[in-house]
């Protein structure tokens, strides 16, 4: 369970560093962008951003769909801040609220969202609420982070307890959803909406970083505000750190340095008229690592 007192903290003290160190986000909101056909370029369309940050995808949208209103949203009112320094078109509005909670009054023609269903305590509950507010042949797109995310962390979190004889289910941070389990998720809030059929269609991809040393990639985590926002509790002890980090250093580190793999999920579900199958499903693997 995501504490969203603390979640909301943390990127409300690292919103002016998150964008030096958050280059795997930046990279999945361009993927999202490609996504996009340029058939609504000239409409004004309405868009919701669910978790707008600073603003980068925000930008992107503007320059895609030039005559669309967009709302941007984000927990954050230090990442909101700084969005609307880069942002200052009057067609764009913004609002500091957690999307789970917000009351969602208009309907949109898309729904886009970056790096942030992660952060979802319900995630079944939310999927079903942003899709019931989608025009007619809407669209609901989103990225979020696989269960194969910092597996090399989770490896030697894992050898450390084990090499000290600690038997907490801790972890070092939330889990993330295979892309099954996703698509089960979807599956389970969308197909009982029988009278507003959908088109599914998702994409995953393994994306490798490097970092000279554990602590410069322990530090990135942190300057995005990405830390431990679990309720639950985790080890913490200085001498399983150390553990942990032998660990790293010895099993995963290469000529390029430490190695950190990012799971990167992009899902597309899109409302379809009653004359088309429901629902159809097409799956794209792209494997970078």
């Amino acid at each position: 369970m995501i504490n969203k007192q603390l979640l909301k903290k943390r990127f409300n003290n690292h919103a002016k560093t998150y964008d030096a160190y958050a280059d795997v986000q930046k990279n999945m909101a361009n993927q999202l962008i490609d996504q996009l056909s340029t058939n609504s370029f000239n409409q004004e369309i309405a868009i919701l951003e669910i978790g707008c940050g600073t603003g980068y995808l925000t930008q992107l949208l503007c320059e895609k769909f030039p005559k669309a209103a967009i709302t941007a949203v984000d927990l954050s009112s230090g990442m909101i801040d700084l969005a609307k320094k880069k942002v200052t078109e009057d067609r764009v509005s913004f609002i500091c609220e957690d999307i789970e909670e917000l009351r969602i009054e208009k309907h949109y023609d898309l729904i886009i969202s970056n790096a942030t269903f992660q952060w979802f305590n319900s995630l079944h509950t939310t999927i079903k609420k942003l899709y019931k507010q989608l025009k007619p042949t809407g669209r609901l797109l989103f990225s979020t982070f696989g269960n194969r995310t910092f597996k090399e962390l989770h490896s030697c979190y894992s050898h450390a307890k084990q090499k000290l004889g600690l038997f907490s289910n801790s972890s070092p941070g939330q889990s993330f959803f295979s892309l099954e389990e996703l698509t089960q998720i979807c599956e389970q809030a969308l197909v009982p909406l029988r009278e507003h059929p959908f088109r599914l269609s998702k994409m995953e991809k393994l994306e490798v970083q490097y970092f000279p040393t554990v602590q410069a990639f322990f530090t990135s985590i942190k300057k995005i505000g990405a830390s431990n926002s679990n309720e639950e509790s985790y080890c913490q002890r200085p001498s399983f750190f150390r553990e942990l980090i032998n660990l790293y250093e010895n099993d995963y580190r290469n000529e390029n340095g430490i190695k950190v793999t990012y799971h990167c999920l992009i899902f597309n579900v899109t409302k379809t008229n009653h004359s088309q199958s429901c629902p159809d499903y097409s799956l794209e693997v792209m494997d970078c690592s």
